[in-house]
């Protein structure tokens, strides 16, 4: 959605509208009129300098994400006599909105948690500090790989703390019953659906959603088709798009997948009566407390040049925070240390950031954990992708995501889904 839900999404949602960057201006002074005129686009900020009450702003909805927000408040407050963590949750829907409206009067949060995915149209719309100052001292920065910093025009603005992406969840009951074993390639995926629909089960959930979400989704069975974003194919995006077009029209796939975030479709697949799902290591916690079945995950058997976004939230400070240094000293001590980073992998299967966290047995002994960490070295993207310039990347996730959703639900032929998101990343990719 997304590690950049958005990494998942958002649960990792990254289900958000996304706000054309020409518009920017406007959005802001729109926003700003909003807070002016009473309707309160921005809820929750802090501006009191010298507070001790430090505001952080998430968009999690999702029990095991928000038990990270609050493991994380108590951890701070333990930790710092006097302070309180205020958290703030925003519509994931919302939170762009309602950043680059505090921006605009001026207010917001001390710390936001948000799509990392966006962090240059929020630095370009203004509404994060720079950090080069902080990071640049920051004695642990050496076990942050470079892609998951985030940086616009050679300044840093966010960091992401863990990395989230996609594999493919299977239910093993219904798989041993049908004596099906989990697919390593897509001819074996497609064998297996076609098993499970003939048993009267439900083959397999996703998020279509006409918005990045659906993009985050879409992205690796386009790529396992040959889809490229730095030379982007009309033949290889058509061919991709056929793919799940085929999974609707034999029944594997429900046309109701356009109305779905990334949670929803975990919902069903935890039920019991679907034998797969494409998510997240997010969603960890969630098989544990809710699946009364076994389960398991496995890479996506996408071939040789199949891909998966390695997505999840960035942590910043807003731009107009009174508290800036306390809000450093937060992150610092939660999202950036190895502390913090295995509190999020208890609590919601986040994959730590810090090549030393990573490292620790809790990653490399859990079964489920392994198959996703395994997908990073062999199959992970950027996200957002290096060939889509920072002022396109909304537009370009917007695009993708409403071609991925109309091929789901029937309104465009692959081919015509196919040829429009081209011509719109024709456009796109060649932005300055």
């Amino acid at each position: 959605m997304n590690f950049n839900e958005e990494r998942r999404t958002i649960t990792h949602n990254r289900s958000r509208p996304r706000i054309r960057f020409g518009l920017m201006a406007g959005a802001i002074a729109a926003a700003a009129g909003l807070i002016l005129s009473g309707c309160s686009a921005g809820s929750g900020s802090s501006t009191a300098g010298g507070s001790n009450t430090l505001t952080v702003w998430h968009y999690f909805s999702d029990p095991n994400q928000v038990k990270v927000m609050t493991d994380y408040a108590d951890l701070f407050q333990k930790d710092n006599k006097g302070v309180t963590v205020k958290n703030v949750y925003v519509p994931y829907d919302q939170m762009d909105q309602k950043l680059i409206a505090s921006a605009g009067a001026k207010t917001g949060p001390d710390v936001v948690v948000f799509n990392g995915a966006d962090a240059s149209n929020l630095a370009l719309a203004g509404t994060l500090a720079p950090l080069d100052d902080k990071w640049s001292s920051f004695a642990d920065k050496g076990q942050f790989p470079e892609s998951v910093v985030h940086k616009l025009n050679g300044k840093t603005y966010a960091v992401q703390g863990y990395v989230n992406l996609l594999g493919l969840w299977y239910n093993k009951d219904i798989l041993d019953s049908l004596g099906i074993t989990p697919p390593t390639t897509m001819d074996e995926l497609n064998s297996a659906l076609a098993k499970v629909k003939a048993a009267g089960k439900s083959g397999i959930t996703l998020s279509g959603l006409p918005n990045s979400q659906g993009e985050w989704q879409a992205y690796p069975w386009l790529t396992a088709a040959g889809f490229d974003l730095s030379k982007p194919s009309t033949s290889a995006l058509t061919a991709g798009f056929s793919t799940v077009a085929d999974w609707v029209d034999k029944g594997y796939l429900s046309k109701e997948a356009t109305t779905w975030d990334q949670t929803v479709p975990f919902q069903k697949f935890a039920a019991g009566d679907v034998a797969f799902a494409e998510n997240g290591n997010w969603q960890l916690a969630t098989a544990k407390s809710t699946a009364k079945f076994t389960y398991g995950v496995v890479p996506l058997p996408l071939g040789k040049s199949g891909k998966v976004y390695l997505g999840g939230e960035g942590e910043g400070i807003g731009a107009f925070s009174k508290n800036q240094d306390l809000a450093w000293k937060y992150l610092q001590e939660t999202y950036y240390s190895s502390e913090g980073q295995l509190i999020a992998l208890k609590d919601s299967g986040t994959i730590p950031a810090r090549a030393d966290t990573a490292s620790d047995s809790a990653v490399t002994g859990d079964p489920l954990i392994k198959p996703f960490a395994e997908s990073i070295s062999s199959m992970g993207a950027n996200y957002p992708a290096d060939a889509v310039p920072a002022a396109s990347v909304a537009n370009q996730q917007l695009a993708g995501g409403q071609a991925w959703s109309s091929v789901l639900g029937g309104s465009s032929s692959p081919a015509d889904a196919a040829a429009k998101y081209k011509q719109s990343l024709d456009q796109l990719l060649s932005a300055k």
